[in-house]
């Protein structure tokens, strides 16, 4: 049996690729272009030989600043590109290669130009928006003025002068901002104003600044501006307000002057001659129709160069990446000065031994170098990175094995398993074909637009949702077989009995299923029959029947997990873990669970009214007691009784023979090493790494049997707790059922009750709400939850250790979008 065991075939995912570690000697000239061909094959992860040393003390540190600057760049012209709202060429467009310098010189250039662009862009429209501020100035102050005069007449005072020059012209060089700065002639008798352009939303603040400097010696008016304008400082369309502010001397001048500063606020300079009013209108008006053309110039000009930059942004940037991880990756070898050559150190699958020799022959043609490169197997005492090759439908079960942990060199894969049992132990919770058509059309749906969704950029849960689509797909499927078998279609009560409808809700019906009268009438052909739907022994028969079932595959798939650990002691060459580790394990979760497996099938198959829990209960209290009405089978009671032995023999078997006989394996090992080699008194026993007494220093007793102990605690307690554990598949398989029925009772057919139209459409909009988010979204979230944690936990944790590292090489298809 051991034997036929041991040449059972090996299936592909349930080992990882095998591995070798290898040596790379290249030269100088031909280092580039084999890498480069490394990156493109992706089958060789390189090792770190210069961790010791920083970043900057590396051999091809100013290469790798050289390109991290050119990203830089490429960044800086996609950036540019989105905000003028252009899209960069998806496709890539034929284009000779382009070399690194070339590209260097190119990319300055552009992002000189652009500078540049911009530059001149920010300053032509500044000039526009203060242009178009003073035109709304002159336009809304002008009214204000002329109320102003009016007011002046009617008390008998006259403005003296403006607080700005009154001979205002075009010919000015100095700014806008300078001219409302400025001090027109003094007249500490006469009303001044100063007019100009704030936020709207600072007005309010603005104006109780100015009452309060002035002490109320103001008069504040204000207008809104007919359009929005772009605010220099967040470059935003904002909505803005005019005003004019009149007030009385030179001390006023200047507070009020501080706090348009303060605030932000622009003074533009109106002069009360209606007819210079009209003269600086047109000429503003004339300026910003100039500036109006250049700009649409500036902006057709700008486009265009960004337009011949998108073209060719995609092959830079992934020219720019590639070039950056070739040398970063060649700053992980070693380099040999008075050879001229690197060293390189790595791990590789074997399969790939050929593709990477074939590489690098090609990579030394190509570059013309007179010597070839060395590539050598060597060994390695560390253990090697884990590979397994999926494909579309097996790498979403295989990440979900690697979220608990990476599977150590040659260790058994979950995945293998994990493929059927998760789906099937999530559809066991979900159990509804109804909800699972719905579940299948989402899959089907995302598979049928495979292509298009993997071309696209999309939302983390988008993303996540359309790498499980295979897992989904069998959830759905499982999902349908389960709910068949349940008889759930969207858990509606419906009642079939010699094809009409049949109900049954009074005592002596329900009973008559009790007590076995359903001989009278056929069975029900496949799965749960459905008459039990609204009877009063519903609920108890269905919790019966799916408890058990739960403890049925609890027990299957946990001593599939032992049976894993016995072929990875197998495959080790670990005789101590078989004989006192997988044997004790069997038999003492076979006596207690597998044992109440047994009677579970022997009470469905007899239809016998033994109570289970009694029988398990006294099997432990009064082992030797007479069973009664409870003995389902001749000779249970001296067969409870020698399972409850093996059961307690198998714990010490479990605890204490390992720790010894290894502390005995390590002392025979080591025997006879203790006197080695006459040596100087100088030489240190201890110093050597090789002497028998630092391996013995290795070996810790206390320390193995306190692991033993916890591991063999943690098995007996987990026996119990995870079999358990598995009793969620009822209770969430019962709790998908109960509400789609309350949803359905008390929802739509409360709601169909109605001969209102209005209750009708909202009643059936609550349940369609309840049925998508509810039963179709959380249930589906809580039955995927339950079922990773049923994998995670009581499965893996018999045979599965996840303390590996995965098998990362350097690929250029593995490059991150986002990646410097």
């Amino acid at each position: 049996m051991m034997q036929w065991l041991k040449n059972l075939p090996e299936m592909d995912l349930m080992r990882s690729e095998k591995m070798t570690f290898v040596q790379l000697i290249i030269p100088v000239e031909s280092a580039h272009r084999a890498v480069s061909y490394l990156g493109e094959l992706g089958l060789l992860q390189f090792r770190d030989l210069n961790d010791d040393k920083s970043p900057f003390q590396r051999t091809f540190v100013n290469q790798v600043k050289r390109c991290a600057e050119m990203s830089r760049k490429l960044r800086f012209l996609k950036d540019q590109i989105n905000k003028a709202g252009l899209l960069s060429s998806a496709l890539p467009t034929l284009q000779s290669d382009v070399d690194l310098e070339a590209l260097e010189s190119q990319l300055a250039d552009h992002e000189h130009e652009l500078i540049e662009m911009n530059a001149n862009s920010e300053k032509l429209q500044q000039t526009y928006n203060e242009l178009l501020e003073f035109k709304m100035v002159l336009q809304k102050a002008g009214s204000f003025l002329i109320s102003g005069k009016s007011y002046e007449s009617a008390e008998g005072r006259e403005l003296d002068e403006n607080v700005y020059p009154s001979d205002y012209t075009e010919s000015d060089s100095t700014s806008l901002l300078e001219q409302a700065t400025q001090s027109g002639p003094s007249n500490s008798s006469g009303l001044r104003f100063i007019s100009g352009i704030i936020p709207k939303s600072k007005v309010l603040f603005f104006e109780r600044m100015l009452f309060r400097a002035t002490r109320g010696n103001l008069l504040f008016n204000q207008a809104p501006a007919d359009e929005l304008i772009m605010d220099h400082v967040s470059s935003e369309m904002v909505e803005k307000t005019i005003f004019v502010v009149f007030f009385s001397g030179e001390q006023a001048k200047t507070k009020i002057l501080k706090i348009c500063e303060a605030f932000g606020a622009n003074c533009y300079p109106v002069p009360e001659d209606l007819t210079k009013q009209t003269q600086i209108t047109q000429e503003v008006s004339l300026r910003l129709s100039e500036l109006e053309t250049t700009l649409d110039v500036g902006i057709r000009h700008r486009n265009a160069a960004l337009h011949s930059i998108g073209v060719h942004l995609s092959i830079w940037m992934n020219m720019v990446k590639k070039e950056k991880a070739v040398f970063d990756t060649l700053n992980m070898l070693n380099f040999d000065v008075t050879k001229k050559c690197l060293v390189g150190e790595g791990w590789c699958p074997i399969f790939a031994k050929p593709q990477i020799q074939e590489a690098l022959q090609r990579a030394t043609f190509d570059s013309n170098s007179q010597i070839g490169i060395i590539f050598h197997v060597m060994d390695s005492v560390e253990s090697p990175p884990t590979y397994f090759r999926t494909n579309t439908f097996t790498n979403a079960y295989q990440e979900i094995v690697d979220a608990y942990g990476v599977a150590k060199y040659q260790e058994a894969n979950p995945a293998v398993y994990t493929v059927i049992t998760f789906p099937f132990l999530f559809a066991v919770m979900f159990g509804d074909w109804g909800h699972g058509i719905c579940l299948l059309l989402g899959a089907l749906i995302l598979i049928a637009r495979e292509g298009k969704l993997s071309s696209q950029k999309l939302g983390s849960f988008m993303e996540m949702l359309f790498g499980g689509r295979y897992v989904l797909l069998l959830m759905s499927l499982f999902s349908i077989y389960c709910g068949l078998i349940y008889n759930e279609f969207f858990s509606v009560p419906y009642h079939i009995f010699g094809g009409s409808a049949y109900r049954c809700r009074d005592a002596s019906c329900s009973d008559a299923y009790t007590v076995g009268l359903i001989k009278y009438r056929d069975a029900y052909p496949f799965g749960v029959d459905p008459s039990w739907r609204g009877s009063r022994s519903e609920l108890p028969f269905l919790n019966s029947l799916k408890m058990k079932m739960s403890i049925l595959f609890g027990v299957a798939q946990m001593n599939l997990g032992i049976m894993l650990s016995y072929f990875n002691s197998i495959f080790f060459n670990n005789s101590l873990d078989i004989r006192y580790q997988f044997i004790p394990q069997m038999i003492f979760l076979n006596s207690l669970f597998g044992y109440l497996s047994l009677l579970i099938i022997i009470k469905w198959c007899t239809g016998s009214q033994a109570d289970l829990y009694h029988v398990m209960i006294y099997m432990f209290l009064s082992p030797f007691d007479d069973l009664g009405e409870n003995e389902l089978f001749w000779g249970q009671r001296p067969l409870q009784i020698l399972l409850l032995l093996s059961a307690l023999v198998a714990v010490p078997w479990m605890l204490f023979p390992k720790p010894f006989i290894l502390r005995k394996l390590h002392a025979e090992r080591f025997q006879g090493r203790t006197y080695g080699v006459l040596r100087s008194s100088e030489m240190d026993i201890d110093s050597e790494p090789g002497s028998a007494r630092h391996h013995e220093e290795e070996f810790n007793f206390s320390e193995v049997f306190v692991h033993q102990m916890i591991h063999s605690i943690e098995f007996v307690l987990g026996s119990v707790s995870n079999t358990a554990s598995y009793l969620r598949l009822w209770a969430l398989s019962l709790a998908h059922s109960e509400l789609s029925t309350v949803f359905y009772e008390k929802v739509l057919l409360l709601a169909w009750g109605y001969e209102n139209i209005l209750i009708r459409m909202v009643g059936l909009a609550v349940f369609a709400f309840a049925t998508a988010f509810i039963l179709l979204m959380m249930e589906t979230l809580s039955a995927f939850l339950h079922a990773l944690r049923l994998h995670w936990v009581e499965f893996q944790n018999k045979f599965y250790g996840g303390d590996g590292y995965k098998f990362k090489p350097f690929s250029f298809a593995a490059l991150a979008d986002d990646e410097d």
